[in-house]
């Protein structure tokens, strides 16, 4: 399977799709049809198997990195998912070792600073 470099610029209505190591170009009309299209465009132009072409998308809008940017916000996303979780399994084990040791779970909750509902819950899970 070959790998193509594919560089998508907005262009009125249009996402002009380029091809530069074949200096091929297509369009489409909306961003999630750049992949096939340009899949396909590739596949034609070098008379190869759709299934033997890939494509990693580069998306620029302007001097918007925008493909970059939104690479760097999936993975703060993931960090924060990963970051949110560590809590979650933290919060459950003091819970649990406060709740052992008899501390209301009111207490806990303020401790942990959610409510007693959610205290609760961290207790009983």
């Amino acid at each position: 399977m070959k790998n193509y470099r594919v560089e998508v610029t907005r262009e009125g209505k249009w996402w002009m799709v380029a091809v530069p190591e074949i200096d091929g170009l297509t369009q489409a009309r909306r961003l999630e049809e750049v992949e096939l299209m340009a899949r396909e465009f590739i596949a034609v132009d070098t008379g190869v198997k759709l299934d033997d072409v890939s494509v990693d998308v580069e998306v620029k809008v302007d001097d918007i990195d925008a493909g970059a940017r939104a690479d760097q916000i999936r993975e703060e996303r993931r960090q924060a998912a990963e970051l949110e979780a560590r809590a979650l399994a933290e919060s459950k084990e003091l819970a649990h070792d406060l709740a052992a040791r008899n501390v209301p779970v009111r207490d806990i909750g303020e401790i942990l600073g959610v409510s007693f509902q959610r205290a609760s819950q961290l207790v009983n899970s």
